[in-house]
């Protein structure tokens, strides 16, 4: 029998495109996904380090897999991603059951040290200080039919007090254009309608290879690839937003109207601590320009509380410049101070009680303006991407009790909508009007008003009953499915 494996991955969409990779390796390796009634062979933690609690969460899942490992001597446990490349050394000191170490820059070799681990009966650890081979070359079993993540670049070049990222994934790496070109066209003739390109800062792609307008350019490619429905990016960097690319999302069409901007503080001082080499008046003029071309562009953004000297007149600033903005959901944050970061050296750490109080304002301002800014869709009419049951972007649940399916609107919001008796799979289209609004989502009760089959649909029918891995384009080899595996789920009693 094949050996069976499960992935609990933590943190960013780069995380989550990771363990598609892990997925589509284990599967060229003969394994194949776990049913939650089997114990699996084979349990990876794909960690992130960028909050605190990430490694409370790791260790205390370690401890509850240990006695699950002692009954279970030929079950195998890897740990891979930032907090991997973080601590190093210290995960198998705190955790020696672990057989496999590895860190951002050697996903490939996950198969390779498993064998080397089971071979050698001793855990095995490799960490590379840098990348050696562009990740997108491997293979990748996606979680979802319609929807793929594509990876334009890899690390950062920014110096953010706060973020341990640049030192755990290295400084930027570009991909060329004509190969993200030719990934897309490859996942659009798999069925893909909708892809979102992944950087840490997709505004900065092109600095390795000398061309400032190479994001606006990408887009515009993007735009002329037939079939290719919707494209989305994340994560931007105010600092480097520009306005050819704000004109190439307003000029091609596929591009959606929807931006997800990182604001982080609304304080100019806070911004300055944190090093972010922008300030508030340029990031509203950003939106004001986003929004003077598209009118309709909906616009989310990431945001700190508690950053070391943080008073209530910067805490108040946020607030203003949140009133301002009416992004339609934002991502909230209580400051954790990470070891190796600049902020965690700074004096006037802010208490954790006002920190707290502060994020319960903040989240309650929030809540208010995207429920407001949905509201003001009631009536409309809206196009909607129908969700694949098992995206890992919260959508696609059927709503068994009301009859309703879920779809995303074309500029991201998640849309509930009259599902009984209608005849659509996950990558069609449907057609809807708006009826009620909750902070997070929108409803469309009545009844839909058209239904589009698309390729996107016509693949998840065909697949059900086979599991896709998408080959790279780069290795020049056919693309190829092997048996599904049944739904994974959680066996080990962990935390995700």
């Amino acid at each position: 029998m094949a050996k069976t494996y499960e992935i609990h991955t933590y943190g960013c969409q780069m995380n989550v495109h990771d363990s598609e990779r892990i997925s589509g390796l284990l599967h060229t390796a003969g394994f194949v996904q776990a049913d939650g009634d089997v114990q699996p062979d084979l349990v990876v933690f794909n960690t992130c380090a960028v909050r605190e609690n990430a490694d409370n969460k790791l260790y205390g899942n370690l401890g509850r897999i240990a006695s699950v490992k002692a009954v279970n001597p030929g079950m195998q446990i890897a740990v891979g991603g930032c907090l991997a490349q973080k601590d190093k050394e210290t995960i198998l000191a705190k955790a020696p059951y672990v057989d496999v170490v590895f860190g951002t820059h050697n996903v490939g070799s996950l198969p390779v040290l498993l064998e080397r681990a089971r071979i050698e009966a001793e855990s095995q650890i490799e960490i590379l200080d840098a990348l050696e081979v562009f990740p997108s070359t491997l293979p990748t079993k996606r979680d979802s039919v319609f929807a793929a993540w594509v990876s334009i670049s890899v690390g950062c070049n920014n110096t953010c007090t706060f973020c341990i990222v640049p030192s755990l994934r290295g400084k930027e790496r570009d991909r060329r254009p004509g190969e993200i070109l030719a990934e897309i066209e490859a996942l659009v003739a798999d069925g893909v309608v909708e892809i979102t390109l992944l950087g840490q800062n997709v505004n900065s792609y092109g600095v390795e290879f000398g061309d400032r307008e190479a994001f606006s350019k990408l887009l515009r490619a993007c735009g002329q690839i037939e079939g290719l429905e919707r494209v989305r990016f994340t994560s931007p960097h105010p600092k480097d937003f520009t306005d050819d690319v704000i004109e190439a999302m307003a000029e091609t069409p596929n591009v959606m109207p929807q931006l997800h901007m990182p604001l982080q503080s609304g304080s100019d001082s806070i911004l300055k601590a944190m090093r972010r080499s922008y300030r508030t008046e340029k990031y509203l003029g950003i939106l004001e320009r986003v929004r003077a071309v598209m009118p309709d562009a909906a616009i989310t953004t990431d945001i700190i509380v508690g950053f070391p000297g943080e008073t209530e007149e910067d805490f108040q600033a946020t607030l203003d410049v949140v009133a301002k903005a009416r992004f339609s959901a934002c991502y909230t944050f209580q400051y954790s101070p990470r070891p190796g970061t600049p902020a965690a050296e700074l004096e006037e750490q802010v208490p954790r009680e006002v920190v707290q109080e502060r994020y319960e304002r903040l989240a309650e301002l929030t809540k208010e303006i995207s429920w407001q800014e949905n509201k003001n869709l009631v009536g409309q009419t809206l196009e909607l991407l129908v969700s694949d049951h098992s995206a890992s972007r919260g959508g696609g649940r059927k709503d068994e009790q009301n009859h309703r399916l879920t779809g995303r609107a074309g500029d991201n919001r998640l849309v509930h909508f009259a599902g009984e008796g209608l005849d659509v799979r996950p990558g069609d289209v449907v057609t809807v009007q708006v009826t009620n609004a909750a902070p997070f989502h929108l409803v469309a009760d009545g009844e839909v008003l058209s239904v589009r089959r698309t390729s996107a649909g016509d693949a998840w029918a065909a697949r059900q009953g086979q599991t896709s891995v998408q080959t790279p384009v780069a290795l020049g080899l056919p693309s190829f499915s092997v048996p599904a595996p049944l739904e994974a789920a959680p066996s080990c009693g962990i935390d995700e």
